[in-house]
């Protein structure tokens, strides 16, 4: 068994990648290692990844941009008689940022998660595909839980339409080629090791150093905020569990991955506060584009298929989140 995780520097990849070694799989790993966020980070996660015991042996990385076919030919090519399962979660992030930088979306998301479909279907070993996808795709949607049931064919962002894109072309290729395919949709992930320009990790360090806050939909936005543990418990939950072809139908199957629990904002914050010890200066601010009122995941589906059960609470996990931001910003 062999496993390309794209996205390995990333904060849900770099989880990922650890656990994986850490059950005795090997994993190669790719990254552009952009400066959407400070590379720093990243490098540190991977450094991290390269100093574990033994994985040394088991882990393999190349800084590769997905969406530069000529550059992923040469990786490639030698890797696709040999490689058993993808997990496939690099992707230009963020629903702001896709308001000023389109074309990052389009080359990263589309144009990359393609040549990952391609590269698939020279797969000769190839047991399983799992992708990330994003609840984003539910998108002015507002029946509450959002269930993988329901229409996602009214995106409000760039990044939404993206991720919805990703999931058309890929039950296209399951269809096609037979190739057993898996997305996931994650919802608000958060933790060590996570991304700076999600909100938590920005409170945090205003938070610590005083600095007012922008609160989006004048505190009234709810979220299904979800532990990055209880994210990777199911990513592994599905990798192991590949989709199979039915009643004429492809081997592809849509999760929520969430907590299923819409966690208004406000509490969130004050749950941020306590961990971290001082109050936050509030300042409220109407919707941003792109945005939605509140994210709640139907998480019923993976519940029954994978024995997926979400146990972190917001209060367990900011204050880990808080340690970890204090240790590695050594505050």
């Amino acid at each position: 068994m062999t496993i390309l995780v794209t996205g390995a520097a990333g904060f849900i990849g770099y989880h990922v990648t650890h656990a994986l070694l850490s059950r005795g799989h090997p994993v190669i790993g790719i990254d552009n290692v952009n400066d959407y966020y400070d590379p720093a980070l990243k490098n540190a996660r991977l450094a991290r990844i390269a100093s574990e015991t033994d994985s040394g042996r088991q882990w393999r990385f190349q800084k590769v941009n997905i969406a530069d076919r000529a550059a992923m030919d040469t990786f490639m090519k030698p890797l696709l008689p040999s490689l058993t399962h993808i997990i496939h979660l690099a992707a230009q992030a963020g629903v702001r940022y896709s308001l000023t930088h389109p074309h990052a979306y389009i080359e990263s998301n589309i144009v990359g998660h393609l040549n990952i479909l391609e590269y698939a279907r020279s797969m000769p070993k190839l047991k399983h595909l799992v992708y990330a996808s994003s609840s984003s795709v539910y998108g002015a949607n507002t029946e509450l839980p959002f269930s993988t049931t329901q229409k996602t064919d009214q995106p409000i962002s760039l990044y939404a339409a993206t991720k919805k894109s990703d999931e058309l072309m890929s039950y296209t290729y399951s269809h096609l080629y037979n190739i057993p395919m898996t997305g996931l949709r994650f919802f608000t992930v958060y933790g060590p090791w996570g991304r700076p320009d999600m909100a938590y990790y920005s409170f945090t360090k205003d938070i610590m150093t005083g600095t007012p806050i922008k609160v989006f939909g004048d505190g009234k936005l709810k979220r299904d905020f979800t532990y990055i543990d209880d994210i990777v418990t199911g990513v592994l939950s599905v990798f192991a569990k590949p989709p199979v072809k039915k009643d004429g139908a492809p081997a592809h199957k849509i999760y929520n991955l969430g907590n299923d629990k819409s966690e208004p904002l406000m509490d969130f914050i004050r749950t941020l506060e306590r961990a971290v010890g001082k109050p936050a200066q509030l300042v409220m601010s109407p919707m941003q584009p792109g945005d939605v009122v509140a994210t709640h995941a139907d998480i019923n589906d993976a519940r029954k298929d994978l024995g997926y059960n979400p146990r972190t609470l917001i209060s367990d996990g900011l204050p880990k989140f808080v340690r970890w931001f204090k240790e590695y910003h050594r505050i």
